[in-house]
């Protein structure tokens, strides 16, 4: 976009401190956008506050009260909250003899229950105010599935589901809602993998976490009239 239309808006970033949130999160600080940031660990947050000026509250994003604290945080440091990108999620997946059951209940109060709360508690606030954006983190898995992923994309199916019922029932309003669907991207979020994802789908270059964060501001970046309800977003190399 020629203009900038995101100066001096306010942004609130769940799971803040690397891949996707870290890179969005300093996109925005670059067009001027104030910031709520968090993340689980204090020792990566803070010297990210510092870094993009910015406002954090580390925390567990499963605890119930988080979500409503980092929008009250914002509206006390900046007297708005025009965003929020519900980002944070891990991923858990398996053959059905080995899958950690588990860990995959940990992964859905994540994924689901907790991105949900987020979800709410902002619209909440949005549908007040007149404006706002939700910006759920989705994945193409979120529109397809693989074996041994099934558990995961569930996850992402939910997301899908919820988004676009709250799209509709904004409908008409200042509130826009979109989910973002990315492809394989070079996050940690596959750290413990014995074998990368690349590596096993056969994708040399994954996307970056900086393509996610141009099609999130791409987004953001609309005239007030449009709305995108998802955007995919994949590696040339992903055949999915």
């Amino acid at each position: 976009m020629s203009e900038n239309t995101l100066s001096g808006k306010a942004a609130v970033i769940t799971g803040a401190t690397s891949g996707i949130g870290l890179a969005v999160a300093r996109a925005l600080h670059a067009q001027g956008v104030h910031l709520v940031l968090s993340g689980r660990s204090a020792a990566r947050l803070d010297p990210l506050v510092q870094e993009l000026e910015a406002a954090g509250l580390a925390g567990d994003i499963c605890d119930p009260g988080l979500p409503a604290a980092l929008l009250e945080l914002c509206l006390a440091r900046y007297g708005r909250c025009d965003i929020v990108l519900n980002n944070a999620g891990i991923i858990e997946n398996g053959p059905i003899q080995t899958i950690d059951i588990d860990k995959v209940c940990a992964m859905v109060r994540v994924n689901v229950e907790a991105a949900y709360r987020v979800a709410y508690t902002f619209m909440r606030h949005f549908t007040a105010c007149g404006a706002g954006h939700l910006v759920n983190l989705s994945s193409v898995m979120g529109t397809k599935v693989r074996p041994t992923n099934g558990a995961y994309a569930g996850t992402k199916y939910a997301i899908e589901a919820l988004s676009e019922a709250l799209r509709i029932e904004v409908a008409g309003t200042g509130v826009s809602v979109t989910c973002i669907e990315p492809g394989l991207v070079r996050t940690e979020l596959h750290r413990s993998w014995p074998v990368p994802p690349g590596e096993a789908l056969g994708i040399a270059a994954p996307l970056e976490p900086e393509d996610v964060a141009r099609a999130v501001l791409f987004v953001l970046s609309q005239p007030a009239h449009v709305r995108i309800p998802r955007l995919m977003v994949l590696p040339g190399e992903h055949q999915i």
